[in-house]
C-alpha cells in the first residue's frame, strides 16, 4: 500500500484527505488543528516532513504561487521526496505553472500530475468529485486508484497542464451560470414571480443544471455559507482570462463575469458563496 501525504486541509482538502485515511496518511496544513482533525492520519510539522513520509503527495491549495512554493520552494517537496515518488496537484493551478513544476520535478525523478477537482464541498464529502487530469498516460494509470477513492469521475484530458485548462473551462461555465441565474431571478422577482415557484418551474427544463440546484436554493433560503466562494471563483476566472489573453482567444462573456465577481468582492462579499451576488441586483433594484 502506497504511503500517502496530503497538504492543504481547507473546505475541500479536509474531506478528500478523510477518504484517503485507509492508507498510511501524513497530513499538513498551516493551521495545525486542521491536520489534527483528520481521523486516522498522522499530522506533520511541515511540508518537508510530509515529503519524507510519503510515496505520493496530494495538494489542495488556494493559489498557483502557494503550489509552486510547496512543490519546489526552499522547504518544498522536491528536496524531501525520493526519486520514483509523485505529486498530484488537486488545486486549480495555472497550466503554465503546472508544466514548469513537472519539468523541475522530473529532474529530481518525481512524477507530477495536475488533477483539479469540481463538484464543491458536498461532492468532496461524499467522495463523488469530478477530476480532470493532466499527466503522462503511464503515470495516470499508476495512480488512478488513489483518485478513484475520492471521485466518481476521473478523466485524463491530456499531458501536464491539460487538467488545469479543463478546470478553467469548467469554471468559466460555472461563473457565467451563477451570474446569469442572479440577474434572471432578479428580473423574475421584479415582475412579481416568487423565486421558489420560478425555480420549480424551470429546473426540469433546459435551464436545469447543478449550478441552478445550488444557486437557486441559496438565493431563496438566503444561505450564503461558503463551500466554494466568490474569492476562489474570481481567482480561477482570472487564471482563465490570463490564459485566453496569452493565446489571443476572445472570451467576452468571461470578462463580463469577472467584473460581476469583482464588484461582489469590492462590496465585501468575497468570502461568501457565489450565489450571494444576487445581493448586487437587490441593491440596484431595491428588492429582495
Amino acid at each position: 500500500m502506497a504511503r500517502l501525504g496530503f497538504i492543504g486541509l481547507g473546505v475541500m482538502g479536509r474531506h478528500m484527505a478523510g477518504h484517503l485515511a485507509t492508507h498510511q496518511l501524513t497530513v499538513f496544513d498551516v493551521e495545525p488543528a486542521k491536520a489534527a482533525a483528520i481521523e486516522g492520519a498522522l499530522p506533520a510539522v511541515d511540508v518537508a516532513s510530509v515529503g519524507r513520509a510519503s510515496d505520493v503527495v496530494l495538494l489542495s491549495l488556494p493559489s498557483s504561487h502557494i503550489v509552486r512554493d510547496v512543490a519546489v520552494g526552499e522547504q518544498g517537496l522536491a528536496g524531501s521526496m525520493r526519486s520514483g515518488s509523485a505529486i498530484i496537484d488537486c488545486s486549480t493551478t495555472e497550466p503554465s505553472v503546472s508544466r514548469e513544476l513537472a519539468e523541475t520535478l522530473a529532474a529530481a525523478g518525481i512524477d507530477f500530475m495536475d488533477a483539479p477537482v469540481s463538484g464543491g464541498e458536498r461532492a468532496a464529502q461524499d467522495g463523488t468529485l469530478a477530476i480532470m487530469v493532466g499527466g503522462r498516460a503511464d503515470v495516470f494509470e499508476r495512480y488512478l486508484p488513489i483518485l478513484e477513492s475520492i471521485a466518481a469521475s476521473v478523466v485524463r484530458v491530456g499531458d501536464v497542464g491539460a487538467g488545469g485548462v479543463a478546470k478553467l473551462v469548467n469554471n468559466m461555465i460555472v461563473g457565467s451560470a451563477f451570474a446569469v441565474i442572479a440577474e434572471s431571478f432578479a428580473l423574475g422577482k421584479a415582475n412579481g414571480l416568487d423565486p421558489a415557484v420560478l425555480y420549480a418551474a424551470i429546473r426540469g427544463g433546459w435551464a436545469g443544471s447543478k449550478v441552478l440546484d445550488v444557486a437557486a436554493p441559496g438565493i431563496i433560503d438566503r444561505d450564503f455559507t461558503p463551500g466554494g466562494s466568490i474569492d476562489i471563483l474570481f481567482k480561477d476566472i482570472g487564471y482563465a482570462l490570463t490564459l485566453a489573453r496569452s493565446q489571443n482567444v476572445p472570451v467576452p462573456m468571461t470578462a463580463m463575469v469577472d467584473e460581476v465577481f469583482k464588484a461582489a468582492r469590492a462590496s465585501g462579499r468575497g468570502p461568501y458563496a457565489q450565489q450571494i451576488i444576487i445581493e448586487l441586483w437587490e441593491q440596484l433594484l431595491d428588492l429582495e
